[in-house]
């Protein structure tokens, strides 16, 4: 009797494994991807109680600054951050640690009196003498930098200007520069927080008055600016690359950012230093409180359209919608549109159009939207690229839902910043130009020209123009891709995991950076790719795709099809990646008939001797 019960809890068992634990392994399968999903979505939600870039090689040496270039050295230690993190520093074939020209920027961002390309009379900063990274913004959304240290080797870049360019030079440019303010009660700390982690470094700014606001603890220093304080002038910028809530500053309350200074590796922490989360300024000033540049990568765009040279100066907040006039100079595609905005949360609507006629677009090229979360400079890239002969008029449209629209006219700058402008300091005027029918805005029903707009001031009159900008690249001038490699295997086991590798490269014109993404894959089974799309990969480097699969769960089968990879910067342009699989005959089916009969006869036996 026990024994014909062991037999029949076999047979059970047989049929639970063969039946029920594929179902069962799906099913953990399933789970494992939805967790692994919402940990990714989750993993910033709550910050840790202290971080620190350099700990997750995420930030770059400590430089050593001369002049007034604070604010250099702060652009350049996010941007080089940000290519430590993405990666994209050594996958453009660099190597050693990012290293950016700060000098570069500091003789060529166009506010000072060596050059400003609006303005070759008169007017602008020393240089040397100081900026910001709406100084900054200007000079990289142009496309002016940056470039290496090793292209303007320092010192003699500070000593000289360097030249503004040069085909040797690599050009690195960031997708996006966003400003945050950590604001009341710091509501916004988090956000600052999780874009360190995410981005890199974070540029600030503050008031370093030593005789004021500072205090040696003895193995650290600390800064605190009371905000109730009044204004003082010695000002400087750093970059943010950490916290510590728990710690300790001359302010009510516990909490610092971890800075990295620009003036050499000097004691107790060897060029780092902390300031207090509860300062005046650090992360709540409006433009230098905490700038982030991100996705930052080589300049893949051979021309740069804009009015704007100046950037970012002032918002004319009553404008919703605006269009910037261009001329093709070249046999060009227009690939990406630039643009600032003044506020967070925008909805915005890009449209390209060829013909600007009886006071209305028309000939409508493109049309994307999409939602910013944070206020700041923006690259987006087209879905397709529109080819322009030379000589052909464009025109690039923007709807921003928010904020208004940002322009360029004259303004004035000062060498320091620390809240307001300061009497016993003179302020700069930097003369930008404008020529009618480069911009236009709509009021009402009409498109009005902004060259005849009457400012508050009549020096801005006539120096006006949107921050719209278009990104193109020479037609003969293409990155291609190129595959190398199958996916194929033979007797792999139905419902198993099966893992090949093929590789990809940039086999098209020199000088070219191709985008990829795998676009399409066989519908069987369950696939993974690492990496699954890159950006930047130069001519002649080639990157090994790691392929997952859990096959299906059929025997004697053959499962094939093709990986598709595609260029995102031609639609045409994509390579092939032919699939098979084999899944052998699995010996528990042969004579399955026979098998099953002589199985459920058993079953029948077995239970009936149970009854009875």
């Amino acid at each position: 009797m026990k024994k014909n019960i062991i037999k029949a809890m076999i047979v059970v068992i047989i049929l639970l494994f063969v039946v029920v634990c594929p179902a069962i392994n799906a099913f953990i399968f399933h789970i494992e991807i939805t967790l692994n999903q919402k940990s990714s979505e989750n993993i910033f939600l709550d910050p840790p109680s202290s971080f620190d870039l350099r700990n997750v090689n995420g930030t770059t040496s400590v430089k050593d600054q001369l002049g007034g270039t604070c604010w250099c050295h702060a652009t350049m230690a996010s941007m080089e951050s940000n290519l430590l993190m993405n990666g994209n520093w050594i996958a453009a074939g660099e190597s050693g640690e990012p290293d950016l020209a700060e000098y570069h920027l500091d003789w060529w961002n166009g506010f000072n009196l060596f050059n400003n390309d609006d303005d070759k009379s008169s007017g602008g900063l020393s240089v040397h003498q100081g900026g910001d990274f709406l100084m900054s913004s200007a000079y990289l959304s142009r496309g002016e930098g940056s470039i290496r240290e090793i292209d303007a080797p320092y010192p003699q870049s500070y000593e000289q200007a360097p030249e503004r360019y040069k085909k040797s030079y690599h050009f690195y440019y960031p997708q996006n520069i966003e400003w945050y303010i950590a604001g009341p009660d710091l509501i916004n700390i988090n956000i600052i927080k999780e874009k360190i982690m995410s981005s890199g470094a974070i540029a600030t700014y503050h008031c370093a008055d030593k005789d004021l606001y500072f205090h040696d603890y003895g193995n650290y220093w600390a800064f605190y600016q009371p905000p109730s304080s009044p204004d003082t002038l010695h000002t400087h910028n750093v970059a943010i690359i950490g916290w510590d809530d728990n710690k300790i500053t001359s302010a009510p309350q516990k909490g610092a950012w971890l800075c990295k200074n620009s003036h050499g590796t000097e004691p107790p922490e060897g060029g780092y230093y902390w300031i207090s989360y509860y300062d005046k300024w650090c992360c709540q000033h409006p433009e230098q409180g905490a700038v982030s540049f991100q996705d930052v990568e080589p300049l893949i765009y051979n021309h740069i359209y804009y009015h704007d040279y100046h950037g970012w100066r002032s918002t004319m907040s009553n404008v919703i919608e605006a269009f910037n006039a261009f001329t093709a100079t070249d046999e060009e595609q227009l690939e990406a549109v630039s643009f600032f905005t003044a506020e967070n949360n925008v909805f915005y609507q890009i449209k390209i159009y060829s013909r600007f006629k009886d006071g209305n677009l028309q000939n409508e090229l493109s049309n994307k939207s999409g939602m910013i979360l944070f206020k700041g400079f923006h690259t987006i890239a087209l879905d397709y690229p529109i080819e322009f002969h030379t000589g052909d008029n464009f025109y690039i449209y923007l709807n921003i839902s928010t904020g208004g629209q940002p322009i360029d006219r004259t303004s004035y700058v000062s060498p320091l910043f620390c809240g307001k402008r300061f009497n016993m300091f003179q302020d700069y005027i930097i003369n930008s130009s404008a020529n009618p029918g480069e911009s236009y805005y709509r009021a009402g029903s009409q498109w009005l020209d902004l060259y005849y707009y009457n400012f508050s001031n009549p020096t801005w009159d006539c120096t006006a123009n949107f921050c719209i900008k278009g990104l193109s690249n020479f037609t003969g001038i293409r990155p291609k891709i190129c595959c190398d490699g199958d996916i194929s295997g033979f007797e792999i086991k139905a419902g198993s995991k099966f893992i090949d590798e093929f590789n990809i490269t940039n086999c098209g014109d020199f000088g070219t950076f191709l985008n990829w993404v795998i676009d399409d894959w066989p519908d069987w089974g369950t696939w993974s790719f690492e990496p699954s799309m890159g950006r930047n990969v130069p001519v002649g480097t080639w990157i090994n795709i790691k392929v997952s699969v859990y096959v299906p769960n059929k025997c004697n089968a053959r499962f094939s099809g093709n990986i598709i990879v595609k260029n995102t910067q031609n639609q045409n342009d994509y390579c092939e990646v032919p699939v098979v699989i084999y899944t052998p005959i699995n010996k528990l089916t042969i004579n399955s008939q026979f098998f099953i009969k002589n199985l459920i006869y058993h079953f029948k036996n077995y239970f009936n001797q149970i009854r009875r």
